[in-house]
């Protein structure tokens, strides 16, 4: 009968401690984004649409440059063949037919043929830099969002700090606990979003660089070697 009645009084204890456990809170980020007050979540939606329009640059300029950079590797022996055999026409429609950056610069010093070399060299020289411009298109929005980002979200850590501390000194002796963690929320999240958006523009910008870079290198291949078959005696 005792031990019934001991048994009873440490499951009805082990239930009272089970049920006085704290359970542990959780904030998603919708939750933490929304405790950040209106000034942070503005400059939360500033630095959304900035992540948007990076990510949005960064795959338009790849599959860009992607498609730029598809040549047939048998393309130049073709060039040299027709330029070889006079068939001047015959290579400016291959130019024309594979248009890309290579074949329109390639294209644009057989259209000069005849003329003195220098002359074709500052003609593809000058087609060259327009072709590395398309390539490099919006390109710099990408620095510019990975450089102003996290100086936005900053900016939201020194909003949130400034209203915590008006919170402070209008508290007359009494500080509002919530209230004060509004200014730290918009304090904190501003500065993670701002951090993340210039983190990823970075790296997406760098990785732009790389790939525009070994296309230019392509071009300046790619033009010397035509330059080179004018080069060649008769």
């Amino acid at each position: 009968m005792k031990s019934t009645i001991l048994q009873d009084q440490l499951t009805n204890a082990s239930s009272t401690v089970t049920d006085g456990e704290p359970v542990e809170k959780t904030l998603s980020v919708i939750e933490l984004i929304f405790s950040s007050g209106l000034a942070g979540q503005i400059i939360i939606a500033i630095l959304f649409v900035l992540l948007i329009a990076a990510v949005y640059i960064y795959f338009e300029r790849i599959f860009a440059i992607k498609e730029a950079s598809k040549i047939d590797s048998n393309f130049m022996n073709q060039i040299k063949d027709y330029v070889t055999n006079g068939k001047i026409e015959s290579a400016q429609n291959l130019c024309s037919t594979a248009n890309t950056p290579v074949s329109r610069l390639v294209g644009k010093g057989i259209s000069r043929i005849g003329k003195p070399l220098a002359d074709i060299n500052t003609a593809i020289e000058n087609a060259g830099r327009l072709e590395v411009y398309n390539l490099e298109k919006n390109v710099s929005v990408l620095a510019t969002i990975s450089g102003a980002a996290p100086m936005i979200g900053f900016l939201g850590t020194v909003v949130g700090m400034i209203l915590s501390i008006f919170e402070i000194a209008n508290s007359g002796g009494s500080i509002d606990i919530k209230t004060l963690a509004d200014g730290l929320y918009t304090a904190m999240t501003t500065t993670v979003a701002g951090l993340i958006v210039g983190i990823v523009a970075y790296i997406t910008y760098n990785h732009l660089v790389v790939k525009t870079d070994k296309m230019v290198y392509q071009m300046e291949a790619n033009s010397l070697e035509f330059l080179d078959l004018l080069n060649e005696p008769s």
